[in-house]
């Protein structure tokens, strides 16, 4: 009787993760497939034919590969000072005892529980009290502060879960705290590192509620797709997203991957 439960219970929950999964990827599915559609009027709303025409001139929409260029290069410069910013920041938070490491860490998880509509408004009054003219690069200072807040709590993960016992070995055999940091802790944490970056690059590159506040007269592809919305989304915006997201995917991947095999190399070394 108790295995026919379990068995009817297993094949229950596999049911319910598999619903759950639809849910969640059915959006993601109706982009991809309407990247293919070939609509007749302005609205990509109704499938009306296949065609890869979208695929082979993604940027024939005014202003699209501005927008895209845009959202890139701010991800790009954001995601970089964000990683060596939060990266010195979880390192000083996990290997290193001072005075206020209790408050600057609850500051850390602060952006990330601020709702980003207030952080948006408290960034345009900031820049609107420096004089500061809103575009580009107040977008890329409003992305650097709420990804340092990611990209630290995702290697404080990385580093709490590791021990501290080959660091001091490198130190014994006579490695100073710089070659330490560079030859022994920094590859260690390489992983963790990675999925920090990736993660900061989707944030900023998809962010929309705080970049509409500092964007000014700079374009972004999420602000080029809430203007286009009300004409009717072309094509050439699900052909991007789904162009993106595959390249995400695999990013995400190879990352996977990696870990792995650092994972299974780990005993043996």
């Amino acid at each position: 009787m108790s295995s026919g439960w379990d068995a009817w219970r297993g094949r229950a929950l596999g049911l319910w993760a598999g619903l759950a999964l639809l849910y969640l990827f059915l959006p993601i599915f109706v982009v991809a497939l309407f990247s293919f559609n070939d609509p007749k009027g302005r609205f990509n709303l109704e499938w009306q034919g296949f065609t890869l025409d979208h695929w082979l001139h993604p940027f024939a929409v005014e202003g699209i590969g501005t927008a895209v260029r845009n959202s890139l290069a701010i991800a790009a410069v954001s995601t970089a000072v964000a990683l060596v910013l939060g990266t010195l920041m979880a390192l000083a938070l996990v290997r290193h005892g001072f005075r206020g490491r209790g408050a600057i860490d609850l500051f850390v998880f602060l952006p990330l529980a601020t709702p980003e509509v207030v952080l948006g408004a408290a960034l345009l009054g900031l820049f609107l009290t420096m004089g500061v003219a809103t575009g580009f690069w107040t977008i890329v200072i409003a992305h650097v502060m709420f990804n340092v807040a990611y990209v630290v709590v995702t290697i404080k993960a990385r580093l709490e879960g590791m021990g501290t016992h080959v660091e001091e070995a490198a130190m014994d055999l006579g490695a100073s705290e710089w070659q330490t940091l560079r030859l022994v802790t920094l590859p260690l944490i390489a992983p963790g590192v990675a999925a920090a970056g990736l993660l900061a690059f989707a944030l900023s590159f998809d962010d929309f509620v705080i970049t509409n506040f500092n964007a000014g007269q700079t374009s972004t592809f999420p602000l080029f797709i809430y203007g286009a919305a009300r004409q009717g989304v072309p094509p050439q915006v699900n052909v991007l997203a789904t162009a993106l997201l595959l390249i995400v995917v695999v990013l995400m991947v190879v990352n996977l991957r990696v870990q792995s095999r650092h994972a299974v190399a780990a005993p043996a070394a």
